[in-house]
């Protein structure tokens, strides 16, 4: 129940290309949405972005979804990092769910428990332990409740983040998780976390190492794996070396760096390079 063009990418393993949205607004979103016909899917960042998960994911999700079928698949990325065993991370993927999104993601996730409990959360039973009733998600999707409910458990895209010394260790009973549909690597604080410096542009070169290790274990698995980048020319490399997902740009760093060209041209200048940083 994704949109058709991220089911499309995924089935037929060709690279899916994201976008990320730090900003709030509901048209925001939705110009973000429609900026390309070669964009899959955008993430919603309610972790480090300043959108917040009501009523902010709530408009954003039905802004992007007037757009219609060809309309990039939302993903939520909820604020809380660990998610616990004991399912206290599942109201805040309740309520990204309940407003329609298409996939979920959930940051610092660093044991098979954390992960499985993600997944419980995002599935109906018997699958999990999601509670139904929402009066919202079914318009959105275009659907009837019935077919809602029949529907979302395969429909809905579980992602965690890997990007913990914790997660590196336990990276194989992450990916065997039954029910977890793949990871999305976050190159900043795994560099971090292993006591390296943040890409500039590019990982240090035993972070790359853990990131093809990532990709390769995901794989082998069946999980599909994803990647944040910041550019363009980052986000071609990564779908050469195999990536499923690729975010390509943040809504932040894409206004910035436009505004920063076209103004240093105008002055006949060169704009300075993009800084470390989403």
């Amino acid at each position: 129940m994704a949109s058709a063009s991220l089911v499309q990418a995924l089935r037929a393993s060709k690279p899916a290309f994201g976008a990320w949205i730090t900003m709030p607004g509901a048209l925001h979103a939705r110009t973000v949405a429609a900026s390309s016909p070669h964009l899959s899917w955008i993430t919603l960042d309610c972790e480090h972005g300043m959108i917040s998960l009501l009523p902010g994911v709530s408009e954003a999700i039905q802004a992007v979804s007037s757009l219609g079928s060809s309309a990039p698949s939302a993903i939520v990325r909820v604020p809380a990092t660990g998610a616990c065993a004991d399912t206290s991370t599942s109201w805040q993927i309740k309520q990204a769910l309940d407003a329609g999104a298409r996939g979920i993601m959930v940051p610092m996730v660093s044991t098979s428990a954390q992960a499985q409990a993600v997944v419980a959360a995002a599935r109906f039973p018997p699958k999990g332990i999601r509670g139904f009733g929402s009066p919202f998600t079914d318009s959105v999707w275009g659907i009837t409740p019935s077919e809602y409910l029949a529907t979302a458990n395969d429909g809905i895209l579980v992602l965690v983040q890997i990007e913990t010394r914790d997660a590196m260790t336990n990276l194989d009973g992450i990916l065997s998780v039954d029910g977890l549909d793949g990871v999305l690597i976050g190159p900043y604080d795994l560099s971090l976390s292993h006591g390296y410096p943040p890409p500039s542009p590019d990982p240090h070169p035993e972070v790359e190492l853990m990131i093809q290790k990532i990709r390769e274990g995901a794989h082998a698995k069946g999980k599909k794996c994803a990647m944040f980048c910041t550019t363009g020319s980052q986000a071609a490399k990564r779908a050469e070396q195999g990536f499923d997902m690729i975010n390509v740009i943040s809504d932040a760093s894409a206004l910035t760096q436009g505004l920063a060209q076209n103004l240093a041209t105008a002055a006949g200048q060169i704009a300075p390079p993009k800084s470390v940083g989403y």
